[in-house]
């Protein structure tokens, strides 16, 4: 194999013949909890649970055939990560070996006052969702918002005004699987906009190769700079804090109302608490971070029309901010959309970026991107199946690192994967790990 072809394929994506189980996926800590997998397998024949861990996960309940496998093995971002099409990278205005290509990069925001204070950073994404609607270019946008019911969950939301887009506004760390019902969605065939990880649109672009809906009703796929999709654990942590119960709440919010906000609870009897960003991250081994994010090759959006990042000039986040996104517009059709949106007034424009200095307010994204290669190699020596990586320019990453910096990376996720310590135990609902513990008389 010649470098350029190692360099747009990296891992080994099972074979089509022996396709790997859902068990498999999750069990080898490759699942993410997207949810695209049970809108593929059918009416009841996969579950979305909540595991003891504080994960989404997909439990199999009816038997699932080779063909349904194999479909599922193509799209699953956890054996299948693609970057952005060959052609739009070879004409792209900027390129980067570790970010990508681009087309525009910005520093910019929202110009609504109250986008701006609800949201995040610089409310860029919220405003580009409700500029897709009051422009009438999408029908609805599906995203991501607070559940109603249970406010430190998150769920799935479809919205069709630009209201429901401001409420689903702010950051939410915990699972998700906001493709749980994407079949029934493109069923719809209505026009629409996904703003979401990532690794949510790689599934999604994936699905794109087999079902030619995708490409024809999802207009616009805008995605944030993601540092990893916490367990519902780190939140429970939060109310273990302050001694709350989860049947407490009216409201949990992340982050957001400043950027970068405070992290604050609220109780139905009108109790609230509050942690800072760095109160509620100072802790990296408290941070809960799914197994899958730890192997990301693509947590910087490089299939998005459009990613926004948090843009912290000082280096790191203080208790109040500029409301501010770093803004990559990585295709022309995000260009086309974004030249709109600031047209319209929708968003502001504080100055030109780069790369360089992208990198400097996410140098952990660099160095993640950098180390990706070398961990997906030391997982592969003790055994392990890992996703087939195409058009990420992983090796080229990695070269960017010293011999000694790839092997100690190298070496530590093959001794994790040895250990276990990268894979997941089998899915199983909360309910039913309570009922099996209760029986052994465990609790």
């Amino acid at each position: 194999m010649g470098r350029d072809q190692a360099n747009r394929v990296q891992g080994v994506m099972a074979d089509p013949a022996t396709p790997l189980s859902l068990g498999e996926i999750v069990e080898n800590g490759l699942c993410i909890g997207c949810g695209l997998c049970p809108s593929l397998a059918g009416p009841g024949a996969v579950e979305m649970v909540m595991t003891p861990e504080g994960r989404l996960r997909p439990l199999v309940r009816q038997t699932l055939d080779r063909p349904t496998l194999t479909r599922i093995n193509a799209v699953c971002p956890g054996t299948r990560i693609a970057g952005p099409d060959q052609a739009q990278t070879n004409t792209a205005a900027v390129q980067d070996t570790v970010w990508g290509p681009a087309e525009r990069l910005v520093l910019g925001h929202a110009v609504d006052p109250d986008v701006r204070f609800q949201a995040s950073s610089g409310g860029v994404l919220t405003a580009l969702g409700q500029f897709l609607l009051d422009s009438d270019r999408v029908s609805f946008v599906l995203h991501v918002a607070a559940s109603r019911s249970a406010p430190m969950r998150s769920e799935q939301r479809l919205s069709f005004d630009a209201a429901s887009v401001l409420e689903g506004a702010g950051s939410r760390y915990g699972p998700v699987a906001p493709l749980a019902d994407f079949g029934e969605i493109l069923d719809r065939g209505q026009p629409f906009a996904l703003i979401a990880k990532p690794c949510d649109i790689t599934a999604v672009r994936n699905l794109a190769r087999l079902d030619p809906r995708v490409d024809d009703l999802m207009r616009y796929a805008l995605a944030f700079v993601c540092g990893g999709a916490s367990d519902l654990s780190k939140s429970e942590q939060v109310l273990q804090r302050f001694g709350l119960g989860e049947d407490e709440l009216a409201l949990f919010r992340y982050r957001g109302h400043g950027n970068p906000g405070l992290n604050r609870a609220e109780t139905r009897d009108g109790r609230a608490f509050e942690l800072t960003y760095r109160q509620l991250w100072e802790d990296e081994d408290k941070w809960m971070i799914q197994p899958r994010c730890k192997i990301c090759p693509d947590a910087i959006g490089q299939v998005a029309d459009i990613v926004a990042s948090d843009a912290w000039l000082n280096g790191g986040p203080a208790v109040d901010d500029e409301a501010l996104n770093g803004i990559i517009v990585r295709t022309r059709r995000g260009l086309e959309l974004f030249d709109a949106a600031v047209a319209a007034g929708a968003l502001a424009i504080k100055r030109e970026t780069s790369f360089a200095e992208l990198g400097e307010l996410q140098s952990h994204q660099v160095r993640k991107r950098r180390a990706v290669w070398a961990r997906l190699k030391g997982i592969e020596m003790a055994g392990k199946p890992v996703p087939a990586v195409i058009d990420l320019a992983l090796e080229d990453c990695a070269l960017q690192n010293s011999l000694a910096e790839n092997l100690a990376e190298g070496r530590g996720a093959r001794d994790r994967a040895r250990r276990g310590r990268l894979g997941e135990p089998p899915p199983v609902p909360r309910s039913e790990a309570g009922a099996a513990m209760l029986k052994d008389g465990l609790i």
